[in-house]
């Protein structure tokens, strides 16, 4: 049976976690569909029809997509759900938003996080912050899986030729409305996308020698900035910039962790990146145990000696 990947777009272009979605799919020992359900979203559908091993993309069209409302997104996938064994998301905030009310409907079990396929029925996923692995059987039917994109290398967004069905939507639920949003603006990458982050912790002090000390560091590397949750918590740094397990999953090249003593639920948002940089004074910080390169030393000396030195 064909495994369904549920596209994460902007009706524009595809979100790169929706590539990385695919590639557990493909693992999944499957034919790979996508769903574009949108509001004026062809060219996220001819985007989708580009990914390496996508061999059909359906293309929904209904104003009550628009504003990816879970309820609608969640009617959708269900009606269209006959004929596939694998229905995936990406673990993002708007997969995590869809994915249960989708498990509900059909009354099957969901399988979270999942960070690795071993069969078509068997998947791995972190438990207890990242500090044990799970081996997770299904026996149903259909199985509703989260996929953590960390876990999973993006596949190509182009080099495909998959054809393109237009299917009709489902009518509006109902149940809810999109009355507005307040996003905020960045020039920096989108933290969960960006090669390099340069993270801050409680040590930096305040939010203006969080700016002051690690902004130039940011500028220098192109980076995106990130935080602890207890820098967020004592309000250095705005929620959207959180690390860590109640926050955002990451796994960049360059993770450079500075004044971060490296809690677990902070360690579990970040311990994949690809070369992890400490910087902190105390040396029995645990953030130390996972760094790649740690560097002993006070923070607000050494990183605009780094800067300087870039």
């Amino acid at each position: 049976m064909a495994a369904l990947v549920i596209a994460e777009h902007d009706n524009a272009s595809i979100k790169g976690a929706t590539l990385n979605t695919v590639t557990a799919a493909l693992q999944c020992g499957a034919e790979v569909h996508v769903l574009v359900a949108g509001h004026h979203a062809g060219a996220a559908a001819a985007a989708a029809a580009q990914i390496a091993g996508v061999t059909k993309v359906l293309h929904i069209e209904s104003a009550g997509f628009a504003q990816g409302l879970a309820e609608n997104l969640a009617a959708q996938v269900v009606a269209i759900s006959a004929g596939y064994g694998h229905l995936l998301f990406p673990a993002t905030a708007a997969g995590k938003n869809v994915a249960p009310r989708v498990a509900a409907l059909l009354d099957v079990g969901q399988i979270s996080d999942a960070t690795k396929v071993v069969s078509a029925d068997t998947f791995e996923r972190p438990i207890y912050a990242g500090n044990a692995i799970a081996t997770v059987q299904s026996i149903d039917s259909i199985k509703v899986i989260t996929v953590r994109t960390t876990g999973f290398d993006a596949a190509a967004a182009t080099g495909g030729s998959a054809a393109v069905e237009v299917l009709p939507a489902v009518a509006d639920s109902g149940h809810s409305s999109f009355l507005g949003s307040e996003i905020a603006r960045n020039d920096r990458p989108e933290l969960t996308a960006a090669k390099i982050i340069v993270s801050g912790g409680r040590a930096m002090g305040s939010s203006e020698k969080f700016n002051e000390v690690l902004t130039p560091l940011a500028d220098k590397l192109g980076a995106a900035m990130g935080a602890s949750r207890a820098a967020v918590d004592a309000g250095y740094a705005p929620n959207d910039w959180q690390v860590g397990q109640t926050g955002k999953i990451v796994a960049p090249t360059l993770y450079v962790a500075c004044g971060i003593s490296g809690a677990i639920q902070h360690l579990a948002g970040m311990k994949d990146s690809k070369v992890i940089v400490a910087i902190n004074k105390d040396a029995e910080a645990p953030i130390f145990s996972v760094a790649d390169y740690g560097l002993e030393a006070d923070l607000f000396a050494a990183v605009p000696e780094l800067v300087a030195a870039l």
